[in-house]
């Protein structure tokens, strides 16, 4: 594999064993926008059960590689995505001390990646098939997760709102491996199936899978938010308000970054700057403190 668009051709992904402190951060991070908030904290409660399902699905395709750089690639992938995985997991055990209890939702949501996306016990054919399925619906999740990323990353307003530093920390943590490891999923796709159809399929239904969970998730927080307890519902016209705030990402530049994933000539590689990830990496709290 070689590199495109400017992108360094000896990066090697690696794992962070960052830890993050949680005990001195606010339920409602953002300050006096539990919305916004609660827009952003579903990401904690559908991240460890689906980046866990990606490390089990990324596992049974490793030695179906036939490339040497993808597979390191791949096996990079695999340790940062367990991490992710972990660090959310925290930030749901803050919450629930905090006397949100999102375990109901958690428990949907690991369902949801176990049962309906895990291991059906094909054989043959079929469970390459299957196989290939998940791994174009990875594809089409990490292309959101790519943006998301480098949305974060820039997400200046987030800092003139007063956002707590130990949660920006974790977000950009996350985000700037995000946008580190963006080719990953979309290469590997293309590696072992690669047709446009399954890859325009796979995003229809991502789309449709993410914008129930989200509204779902985002539904349950506010009702379940000890202090908020349901007052105010975050319905469509408080969401809006969030994204023309530059609080979360909008729905424009979500619909925009989709309209560039179905062109066929699509590069995860045109989505976010691997230098700027790694700049941030270079000066994340958390990061650091994990290199000594």
């Amino acid at each position: 594999m070689t590199a495109q668009l400017g992108e360094p051709d000896n990066l090697v992904l690696q794992a962070r064993d960052v830890r993050f402190d949680w005990s001195g951060v606010p339920l409602h991070w953002i300050p006096r926008d539990p919305v916004a908030t609660h827009l952003i904290n579903v990401l904690h409660m559908l991240l460890p059960a689906g980046e866990e399902w990606f490390v089990r699905v990324f596992k049974e395709a490793v030695p179906l590689i036939r490339d040497d750089r993808l597979r390191e690639d791949v096996l990079g992938f695999i340790g940062q995505e367990a991490v992710h995985a972990a660090s959310h997991d925290a930030v749901l055990d803050h919450f629930v001390e905090q006397g949100l209890d999102v375990r109901p939702f958690v428990r949907q949501a690991d369902f949801f990646f176990e049962s309906m996306l895990g291991d059906r016990g094909f054989t043959g054919v079929r469970r390459r098939v299957w196989l290939n399925e998940r791994i174009s619906l990875i594809a089409a999740i990490e292309h959101f997760t790519g943006v998301l990323g480098d949305w974060v990353l820039n997400a200046e307003e987030l800092d003139r709102a007063g956002a707590d530093p130990m949660m920006l920390d974790l977000l950009r943590w996350h985000g700037a491996e995000e946008v580190e490891h963006r080719h990953v999923a979309h290469e590997l796709f293309m590696h072992l199936d690669g047709r446009y159809p399954v890859r325009v399929r796979a995003m229809a239904e991502t789309i449709t899978m993410l914008a129930s969970l989200w509204q779902r998730g985002h539904r349950y927080l506010m009702a379940a938010d000890p202090v908020v307890q349901g007052r105010i519902t975050g319905g469509v016209r408080h969401i809006r308000r969030t994204g023309r705030a530059g609080l979360t990402p909008s729905g424009r530049m979500v619909a925009a970054s989709v309209r560039r994933y179905l062109r066929r000539d699509y590069s995860p590689l045109h989505e976010g700057s691997t230098e700027q990830a790694l700049a941030y990496l270079a000066s994340s709290p958390a990061a650091q403190a994990a290199l000594r």
